[in-house]
């Protein structure tokens, strides 16, 4: 039970993001972008990317042997965003999808550790 709370928690985490690739207008809002622009269309693309992630954890809570890949994938996700905000100087635009990751990581963390 406590892997697929964590399952559920992290695929929550990457459910809006996902959602852009739906309602461009989100992304607008999430990354201050504007629509038209290439870096607008490399963020589209980045939504399709956070659907993948958001099905993985959905399939990771529904079925326990694909738990150790989807470990693997969520955090390369997560762990490779949080490493470039750092090295990239904390952007504050994006802040509040660091702190999204960060909350997620113990999550990640214990979904990881029953998986392995």
């Amino acid at each position: 039970m406590l892997a697929l709370v964590c399952w559920v928690v992290l695929g929550l985490i990457h459910l809006l993001p996902a959602m852009a690739l739906f309602r461009p207008s989100l992304l607008a809002t999430l990354y201050g972008v504007n629509p038209g622009s290439a870096t607008f269309l490399l963020l589209q693309h980045r939504a399709a990317l956070f659907l993948v992630v958001l099905v993985v954890c959905a399939w990771a809570a529904l079925r326990p042997e694909v738990r150790p890949l989807a470990s693997m994938a969520v955090a390369v996700s997560m762990v490779s965003f949080l490493w470039l905000y750092a090295v990239g100087g904390r952007p504050p635009a994006l802040r509040q999808i660091a702190v999204a990751d960060l909350i997620g990581l113990p999550f990640l963390a214990v979904a990881a550790w029953l998986a392995l």
